[in-house]
């Protein structure tokens, strides 16, 4: 491990070369105010990085991404930054105010948001038609950023991070894509970029804090910003006083699996654009993007890739990611999966910011605590509920002894068995790896196991396939079908369940060359995804040529072939040549144990066993649930 001390950005000091980089928590209020849960989820993330990027701050409330972002676009609102501030100095980190304006990118469903741009060019891909930003009101906008600054200043940050990047208001101006315009500031190269320069030097010449400027190296797309053109932009910034550059890749609008940096996307690649930019530059160069394992941390700085790793999620699954790599906090790294289910997905729904391997994000201010009398507790089913059930009881001071006849892991084992998808078995590498002192019955639990043995069960028997009745159907596959041995080739397959599970088979066996046909009762397929994997994976069945039919339901099956009926229709619909039926239509809980065991002891019903969800849902239920025993 090599661990690099006492540099700078600006004129400031970091104590060492990692930043966390702005994330959305979705934690604050409809005012933009800063939230006690705001302080304690920044506190715990500021114990070791040298900085942190606090989530984009909206410089008008009327242009905001979330109803709860955090604002700073009023003086009032400078004794709250304070407050944010004088958290992570307390740990001796650096405090970094991330400026931005969405333009066009504004929250559609917000009331009262408003959509401009350079040019009144809609996103592609959603949004609402902007307005073409008149100069007067360029003029505004410009004052908007600096006046923030100023703010910034005013309430103690240490340095400001500005948002050139990622297909926002200034990236909207200089990509001849957003920017149509015919007058100072469109057409040239100089004219595009000239709004964004005239906001750094505007900050520049009214603060006196260093300057991040945050780029997308290559925005991923067609026709979009690339390497050669973030260069170009990055020799101008340098002659105007820029402080550092952040490299990330990826525009919003249009290529989003780039933006967040879905673990669909390949590992390394964002980095290879800060090596570009740091082949071109003197100024010091922020790394950013699936930093998630010790690895990667070498694999940037030993080939000086970047001075500095910006890592966002990985902190947000262990607060205390970096401390382990530092050795300075014993114990395994929480893995995040970069999977965007707790953190993306959770704040899209309005729950705000959540992790799928860690119950705590956003709840640190209810701390785990010892039990006042610890008793003993059997845990029936080892699958992912099972394991934090089994986990946070003993962390608790609890004896636990875990039932499981199979694998742990339980159905979640099949989950990094799709394209794209085997960061996953991280996860359930690092739930075994914490039960290590804790026994484990390889069983099937009976009442006659548990009934006056044990002060208490905790129920996380999870779920089971649901199978609907279709006359003739004998013979079918359910996810079990993408286990190494069991996944067909060149074979015609039926797929019926068109949610997350029956998209995922469907694209992984058309990887195999197999010719996959899906169809789904309801009149959308992948509704229970999440945004960016479920237009992903649109998209690859799309490119597949994938058959889908909705508002279908099979109603028979006749040897190899399926006979298929459209919602208030008559007519049928045959399908020949199926080699193979895969029935991926839902789960239903199985908590078949239950009746056998009510008013004879103690049960706590947890995860798919209590309501069949995410594993997201699955976790916290069960961490919730023990956490109070």
């Amino acid at each position: 491990m090599k661990v690099r001390h006492k540099m700078k950005l600006g004129n400031v000091t970091l104590r060492n070369s990692f930043l966390m980089s702005a994330v959305k928590t979705g934690y604050g209020d409809s005012e933009g105010n800063i939230s006690e849960r705001h302080l304690a989820f920044w506190d715990k993330r500021s114990k070791h990085v040298a900085a942190v990027i606090f989530e984009p701050f909206y410089i008008d409330k009327k242009v905001r991404e979330l109803p709860t972002q955090i604002g700073i676009d009023s003086d009032d609102k400078i004794e709250g930054h304070k407050r944010l501030v004088e958290t992570v100095h307390r740990n001796e980190a650096k405090a970094v105010a991330h400026i931005n304006h969405p333009g066009r990118m504004a929250n559609p469903k917000l009331p009262g948001n408003i959509y401009v741009s350079a040019s009144d060019i809609q996103c592609q891909n959603g949004g609402q038609k902007p307005k073409a930003l008149s100069i007067d009101e360029i003029k505004n906008v410009q004052q908007q950023y600096i006046d923030a600054a100023i703010r910034a200043e005013k309430a103690g940050y240490d340095l400001i991070e500005l948002q050139f990047g990622l297909g926002y208001l200034i990236a909207q101006f200089l990509s001849p894509l957003t920017n149509k315009r015919n007058d100072e500031y469109g057409g040239s190269f100089e004219n595009r970029l000239r709004f964004g320069i005239e906001i750094l030097r505007g900050i520049k010449s009214n603060v006196k804090l260093p300057v991040i400027v945050r780029i997308s190296g290559d925005e991923n797309f067609t026709r979009g910003l690339t390497i050669e053109d973030s260069i170009q932009i990055l020799k101008i910034l340098e002659s105007k006083n820029a402080d550092a550059i952040h490299v990330t890749s990826g525009n919003v609008c249009e290529s989003a699996a780039w933006y967040y940096q879905h673990n669909f996307i390949p590992k390394g690649v964002t980095w290879q654009l800060a090596k570009r930019i740091k082949e071109n530059t003197s100024l010091p160069v922020i790394g950013v993007g699936q930093v998630t394992e010790p690895t990667d941390i070498a694999a940037i700085f030993n080939d000086q890739k970047a001075d500095f790793i910006a890592i966002g999620r990985a902190l947000i699954a262990d607060p205390d990611f970096v401390g382990k790599y530092l050795q300075l906090v014993e114990g395994r790294i929480r893995p995040c999966s970069s999977c965007l289910t707790g953190c993306l997905g959770r704040i899209k729904i309005g729950k705000g910011l959540q992790c799928e391997i860690n119950p705590e994000v956003g709840r640190e201010l209810e701390p785990l605590v010892r039990a006042d009398e610890i008793k003993n507790y059997a845990i029936v089913g080892g699958g992912m509920a099972g394991m934090e059930a089994s986990i946070t009881l003993k962390k608790r001071g609890h004896n636990v002894t875990l039932f499981e006849k199979d694998e742990l892991g339980g159905q979640f084992n099949l989950a990094p068995l799709p394209s794209g998808k085997a960061s996953l078995q991280k996860q359930i590498d690092y739930l075994k790896h914490e039960l290590e002192d804790i026994p484990v019955i390889k069983k099937e639990a009976m009442a006659e196991d548990l009934i006056g043995r044990y002060d208490g069960v905790i129920l996380a028997t999870g779920s089971k396939p649901f199978i609907p009745e279709i006359d003739g159907l004998k013979e079918y596959k359910w996810a079990e079908i993408l286990y190494e041995t069991n996944v067909p080739q060149n074979k015609n397959v039926l797929i019926i369940g068109g949610g997350l599970i029956g998209i995922e088979i469907a694209n992984t066996l058309t990887d195999y060359g197999n010719k996959v046909t899906i169809v789904e009762l309801l009149d959308d397929i992948g509704r229970d995804m999440e945004m960016v994997s479920r237009k992903l994976n649109l998209m690859k069945l799309q490119k597949n040529d994938v058959p889908v039919y909705t508002n279908t339901k099979v109603v028979r099956a006749e040897g190899s072939t399926a006979i298929l009926q459209k919602q208030n229709e008559e007519q049928e619909i045959r399908i020949a040549n199926i080699d193979i039926y895969v029935v991926a239509a839902g789960m239903h809980s199985e908590k078949e144990l239950l009746s056998k065991l009510e008013n004879q002891i103690s049960v706590y019903i947890v995860g798919d066993a209590y309501n069949v969800g995410d594993v997201a849902s699955a976790i916290q239920s069960a961490y919730f649930t023990c956490k109070e025993l």
